[in-house]
């Protein structure tokens, strides 16, 4: 097991997420199987002010989650530096068969915490509270899925091995490796490319169509192309090397910390973008995530892109 301060801060931190997540996950329940807002008992006065309290806490764990995502990542790039092989946090996620698994649910368990944010958000517009009973059953659901997440980040760190070699990041992104970033690697980058501005520009299409649910499926899929095309092409042009894709080390203070704004402007426009469908709201509030889920993916599209028209500038050449 690795027991680095930073490692003891997380798993801290997560222990008392876990308390607060497991009273809100009681609370839940009652609230789920109880509430009934025509009623006028005492018991439903009592849950009225139990919702209260519970979308307190589910609203400051997803508060404390945020920052404590960028520490994991940053907590890898540490970790990195005493682990025998490994040159980044790709080396780190890598070192275990758990790494890659806890690392994607991280990244789903952000979207779906930051979608019940929203749906409460809704919610406590109305006066009758609509979707007060389908959040907290969410929540029940969402609930196990950061517990499973508290559990596989414990086991990562205690499964790692210190005196154990592990791979760096440029065999793991690597076009010999047999993984499926390997396969996707070695499709022509026109293709990758090409599916991810068509992407991009369909988004524009039903922004101005305002076909919401078409709108937030591109989004959706916007993550998957973005992810793909920033590993196979433009991290290159980041890293001005043709044969370095990893999506780690532009987290670094050699390239000024530019994955963390990459990758803000990303998950920020595309979830905007996913809750126009999901999440039922005035035509007021519909208009602002339409724009705040443009303009950040545009911030994102033009950010990535000015990396290749920069080197392309300096070097007359394409890598």
């Amino acid at each position: 097991m690795i027991l680095t301060p930073e490692v003891l801060a997380i798993l801290i931190i997560n222990t008392t997420l876990a308390f607060f997540a497991f009273i809100a996950f009681i609370l839940s329940v009652k609230i789920y199987l109880n509430w009934d807002l025509e009623s006028s008992s005492t018991l439903q006065y009592k849950l009225e002010k139990q919702s209260y309290l519970t979308a307190t806490i589910i609203k400051y764990i997803f508060i404390v989650k945020v920052p404590l995502f960028l520490f994991f990542i940053f907590t890898l790039d540490k970790i990195s530096n005493i682990l025998i092989g490994a040159m980044c946090g790709a080396g780190v996620v890598d070192a275990t068969e758990y790494g890659t698994y806890l690392f994607v649910l991280k990244i789903i368990n952000l979207y779906i915490f930051a979608y019940w944010l929203a749906l409460n958000s809704e919610d406590i517009k109305h006066e009758n509270q609509p979707y007060t009973k389908q959040k907290f059953g969410m929540f029940i659901i969402f609930f196990l899925f950061f517990m499973v997440e508290v559990i596989l980040e414990g086991v990562m760190f205690s499964a790692i091995d210190v005196k154990e070699m592990v791979d760096c990041c440029g065999t793991i992104y690597s076009t010999s490796s047999s993984t499926y970033i390997a396969d996707i690697l070695k499709l022509s980058p026109y293709i990758i490319v090409g599916i991810f501005y068509t992407n991009f520009l369909l988004i524009i299409l039903f922004y101005f169509l305002k076909r919401k649910y078409i709108f937030s499926f591109l989004n959706l899929i916007f993550i998957i192309t973005s992810l793909i095309s920033l590993i196979a092409f433009f991290g290159t042009y980041i890293y001005q090397l043709p044969t370095h894709h990893c999506p780690f080390c532009f987290l670094q203070k050699d390239y000024d910390y530019v994955g963390y704004i990459i990758y803000i402007f990303l998950f920020v426009g595309t979830f905007f973008g996913m809750i126009t469908g999901f999440v039922e709201t005035s035509l007021e509030e519909l208009k602002k995530r339409y724009n705040i889920s443009l303009v950040f993916n545009t911030f994102y599209v033009l950010l990535v892109t000015s990396y290749v028209v920069v080197f392309f500038i300096k070097n007359g050449v394409w890598l």
